[in-house]
């Protein structure tokens, strides 16, 4: 899901260049006053060295990868350790600038890659590309992918990137041509950067549909026998547990990977995967270091490793459930039909979010690594530094006056033993989230927020491997959301926020059907947000895309309270000494650009 910032367009308009332009920069760009000129892809990164000489290379995710086919993922652990196998056309940079990896070049206005109507745009593919399989890379794997996410029996978690796509044609083997229903703002949503990787039609053509995820052959292939084109091929993966890639020989860039073997170990937690990093050495990268400030700051004296930090869009929230999730109802539990019996009402959730103690949460636990916001857009042009932290709305300080005046209203009454009833029924929350220090300690001040209000808050505390995984057989996954509230971070994966907010429209609902793998989790169902998203997906005009996404946000999180932005969070990571080429991007996968690592 991740998931999660500028671009420029590369040669489009002047007004749709400088929507994204404006993303990267602390302060709005000024729109210039004639057609921007195409902007230079990213330079290739020069050649790591001999190919595979480098020997072994750790990585420590404290929440361990589950399955290896990143449009089945629910994850960031999934999404990256699928990434040194699979590929898209292009990554999306640091800067926020697409850089080609399956492609030849970036299609732009100017070298004829985008149509002048914004409706279209043309891949060139490179050439020579084989599979882990020793097939060729060519157009009809590209047009396999589009029909594998774009089948609704797929359950592709990546779905919503081909939105507003009306066809995908294979020109000839090494083209591609793009074409949308409307005009596109933002022309690079579509087979670029995590969500947007190539899978093989020879390898995969049998595992589209329902087969996807059931089918016992498409389950091995989505897990332990994947075909990729990336630096790295699968040797050996443990659900769970770790990962195990060799270098592919056949690679096509030149003198990379550098590393023979990579390991990719999951499981424990964040505090000792910055421990391994700093002060044992035994890993070289590790990953989302959550962990209390203080702990972090004392865990770096080890001297062993540096801090790397990555500004994007990444927010740690929460989220309320709407509807009713008796276990009676089994797995229609938390669908539509049936409201929650208090969540189902606003104002509940309301009182709920305005009693958060955020920048208490901010300093206390994230320090650096973190800044409180009510925000779920946390970036130019849309946001200013200014209202990131209530600016806008005010919520920055808890107002409990408020949110009992809310209960007490609503008929909800403290008993003799301090907790709220109405009805015959009390006032009882679950609250889940995944194991990791930092998040029991959020789980805590949240706790003891709600529990003045009168309200008794049961504590879940889930492996990450559970909790962002898709298993259909666990009650405990963040796509079924079983629970009244839950909590966990995710951010925008491009410059342009329209994607992201809209991960919450109707079609996007998470439920049984879809294997529970699709963005909106929350069930969250508004026509009127429908409307603006239908909107937003047509225009290329700066300032109504900014306006319409706001309009989105304020809706969902101001009127709805459907979702409770907590932290504005960094992307922390810890790097041993010695380590080259780490350059983290908020809008891609950390290991976009493993192939040019070196130690």
């Amino acid at each position: 899901m991740k998931s999660n910032r500028i671009v420029s367009l590369f040669g489009l308009t002047a007004a749709t260049s400088m929507v994204l332009a404006a993303c990267a920069s602390p302060t709005p760009t000024p729109a210039p006053a004639k057609p921007a000129e195409p902007a230079k892809p990213a330079a290739p990164a020069a050649p790591a060295g001999k190919r595979g000489s480098g020997g072994a290379f750790r990585i420590l995710y404290w929440q361990a990868p589950t399955i290896l086919n990143p449009h089945l993922a629910n994850g960031t652990k999934d999404y990256d350790a699928s990434r040194l196998i699979y590929e898209p056309l292009a990554a999306i940079a640091p800067d926020g600038n697409p850089s080609p990896v399956l492609a030849a070049e970036i299609p732009t206005v100017a070298n004829g890659g985008i149509a002048a109507d914004l409706k279209s745009l043309t891949w060139k593919l490179k050439k020579g590309v084989k599979w882990h399989d020793g097939s060729d890379f060519t157009a009809d794997d590209v047009v396999f992918t589009w029909e594998y996410c774009s089948n609704k029996d797929t359950g592709c978690s990546n779905a919503g990137r081909f939105q507003g796509v009306t066809k995908v044609t294979a020109v000839d083997a090494n083209t591609v041509k793009v074409e949308y229903d409307a005009p596109q703002a933002y022309m690079y949503r579509t087979f670029t950067g995590s969500n947007g990787m190539i899978l093989s039609k020879k390898h995969m053509g049998s595992c589209i549909g329902a087969n996807a995820s059931k089918d016992a052959e498409c389950q091995k292939k989505n897990t332990t026998a994947p075909v990729g084109t990336g630096p790295y091929k699968l040797k050996e993966f443990k659900s769970g547990d770790q990962a195990t890639y060799e270098v592919n020989t056949s690679y096509h860039v030149a003198d990379q990977p550098f590393f023979k073997e990579v390991l990719f170990k999951g499981g424990g937690d964040a505090t000792s995967a910055a421990r391994a990093v700093f002060q044992t050495g035994d890993t070289d990268y590790a990953w989302n270091l959550q962990v209390e400030a203080a702990v972090l700051q004392q865990l770096q004296q080890g001297g062993k490793g540096d801090l790397k930090a990555s500004t994007g869009g990444n927010v740690e929230r929460i989220m309320f459930q709407p509807f009713d999730i008796d276990p009676s109802r089994g797995e229609d539990r938390g669908e539509a039909g049936k409201p929650h019996p208090f969540f189902g009402d606003a104002n509940i959730r309301k009182a709920f979010s305005i009693v958060i103690d955020r920048k208490t949460m901010a300093e206390t636990l994230y320090g650096p690594a973190g800044d409180p916001t009510c925000e779920i857009i946390t970036w130019q042009p849309y946001i200013a530094p200014d209202q990131l932290h209530g600016g806008r709305n005010k919520c920055a300080t808890p107002d409990f006056d408020t949110a009992n005046k809310i209960l007490d209203d609503a008929g909800w009454k403290k008993g003799a033993d301090g907790i709220r009833a109405k009805d015959g029924k009390k006032m009882k929350v679950s609250f889940s989230t995944s194991v990791n220090p930092l998040r029991q300690k959020e789980q805590a001040l949240m706790k003891d927020a709600w529990t003045k209000l009168g309200v008794e808050v049961d504590l879940k505390a889930i492996d990450a491997a559970v909790f962002f995984s898709t298993d259909a057989g666990s009650p405990d996954t963040i796509g079924k959301f079983w629970y009244d509230i839950q909590m966990y971070t995710n951010g925008s994966g491009v410059p342009d926020a329209g994607d992201y907010i809209c991960e919450w429209e109707t079609e996007d609902i998470s439920n049984k059907a879809n294997g529970w793998r699709k963005p909106n989790n929350i069930r969250y169902s508004n026509k009127d947000f429908d409307a603006i998203c239908k909107e937003l997906k047509s225009t290329t005009d700066p300032a109504k895309n900014k306006e319409l996404v706001l309009k989105a946000n304020d809706l969902i999180l101001y009127k709805d309270y459907a979702v409770s932005p907590l932290i504005a969070r960094k992307s922390v990571s810890g790097i041993a000494k010695g380590v080259n080429g780490v350059n983290m991007s908020p809008w891609d996968s950390e290991m976009w650009n493993i192939a040019t690592w070196t130690k």
